[in-house]
């Protein structure tokens, strides 16, 4: 008889271990889509990503490069110091979104240029994504706000 209990929890363990590994699967498949990677311009250039990726890119938007179109699409180039891209976004731009200011873009990049499906501007003065100050630290040109 205790050779029978034994045997039916020795079942019920493997059974729940099974369970787990299934459902451990089933949610690293399922936000697969919703898991955006942060490169910075320089990165960008060096491997460019496959057109059907979804990425976040960031860093200063470059004096002089902001084009108002016509209609709702807006071109600029994106910067790090070291490389810089060119973005497209049809939308309407954060109120604090401007030239030499911090920027994250969420899109693809498509023969050359990021398309941008989201932007977000710096809020404040002092105030600029993690991300972008470190990819401008490792290129030297990160410079402390002024208090």
């Amino acid at each position: 008889m205790k050779s029978l209990k034994k045997q039916r929890r020795i079942q019920v363990i493997a059974l729940a271990a099974v369970a787990l590994v299934i459902a451990t699967g089933m949610i690293g498949y399922a936000m697969r889509d919703g898991i955006n990677f942060f490169r910075s311009p320089s990165e960008v250039i060096a491997e460019p990503p496959q057109p059907t990726e979804t990425f976040r890119i960031g860093g200063l938007v470059e004096e002089g490069t902001l084009e108002r179109g016509q209609g709702e699409t807006i071109r600029f180039v994106v910067t790090d110091g070291g490389a810089s891209v060119q973005v497209t976004f049809r939308g309407v731009l954060p109120d604090l979104f401007g030239e030499g200011q911090g920027m994250v873009g969420t899109g693809r990049l498509v023969d050359g240029v990021f398309e941008a499906s989201e932007i977000l501007a710096k809020h404040d003065e002092t105030y600029m994504p993690k991300e972008v100050v470190d990819a401008l630290k490792e290129q030297g040109v990160y410079q402390e706000p002024e208090s």
